[in-house]
């Protein structure tokens, strides 16, 4: 029994990479930290880019136990709790946890920037408008 796709279309060139790539997300996605992606108002009238912001509830983590990198066309954004062992707790219900989470960019979007307040970290993106690009491709006649 043959698996189809969306990528599977014969009109579709060279999206395998992007397919295996959404494959990899899907597993990996276990729900935490809950995050919000919103899109901030741009003036369309001045020609301002599309703006996104991403917003993770990473509570109990600082600066320094937070990682954002961008690697190829994705944004990995990574939280890491160093245990202290020299607590003696009567009940513990909030976890030391780790977590990865990945987004994947269109092409041509970028980071901004990064903030952490009131235990929400927001990374702030840019959608430039891409150029609109017509090529004429030649056609050569052999005999």
């Amino acid at each position: 029994m043959s698996r189809t796709t969306p990528f599977a279309s014969p009109l579709l060139l060279g999206f395998d990479t992007m397919e295996k790539t959404l494959e990899r997300i899907s597993k990996a996605s276990d729900g935490y930290p809950p995050y919000n992606i919103e899109r901030m108002r741009a003036d369309r009238v001045s020609g301002e880019p599309e703006r996104l912001r991403i917003t993770l509830a990473v509570a109990g983590f600082s600066e320094d136990e937070l990682d954002i990198t961008t690697e190829e066309n994705q944004l990995l954004i990574r939280g890491r709790q160093v245990e202290q062992e020299e607590r003696d707790y009567l009940y513990r219900g909030i976890a030391a946890r780790q977590f990865q989470r990945v987004f994947v960019l269109a092409e041509g979007m970028h980071v901004l920037g990064a903030a952490l307040k009131n235990g929400l970290l927001s990374v702030d993106l840019i959608r430039p408008e891409p150029d609109r690009m017509v090529k004429k491709i030649n056609i050569s006649v052999s005999q």
